[in-house]
């Protein structure tokens, strides 16, 4: 079973991206609604993957990145950037940052669920 955090400001959003990857067997979903809830969640459970936006109006998503980066028991955590920043200055910030992958808002269902495929599969790789 993987464990999925959706961080994103916008329930809706959050909704969507949940709604896209249900499609995925196997997987189980929980919601933060800002950089410091995201930093909360992860400190109390253990996830498989993080899907999160830049745009958040405490902790910003490249803060809770960099967070995520410099934390021993973190530092291996896929994370996916859903952004609407989708220029190549940004996509290289947050790639320089350490995120495992990126991906510009709006974004097709196939798209999001390619992405959490090949994330989810390189980790299971990884640890075998």
């Amino acid at each position: 079973m993987s464990e999925i955090l959706v961080v994103d400001d916008s329930k809706v959003m959050r909704d969507m991206i949940v709604a896209c990857l249900r499609a995925l067997s196997g997987t189980n979903f929980a919601h933060a609604s800002s950089g410091l809830e995201a930093i909360e969640r992860l400190s109390l459970a253990q996830f498989d993957l993080m899907v999160l936006d830049l745009n958040m109006p405490d902790i910003g998503g490249i803060e809770v990145l960099e967070f995520v980066r410099s934390q021993d028991t973190l530092r291996a955590l896929p994370v996916l950037i859903v952004t609407t920043r989708g220029d190549d200055q940004s996509r290289e910030r947050v790639l320089q940052a350490g995120a495992t992958s990126f991906l510009a808002k709006p974004f097709t269902p196939d798209a999001i669920i390619g992405e959490v495929r090949a994330i989810l599969a390189g980790s299971a790789e990884s640890v075998a």
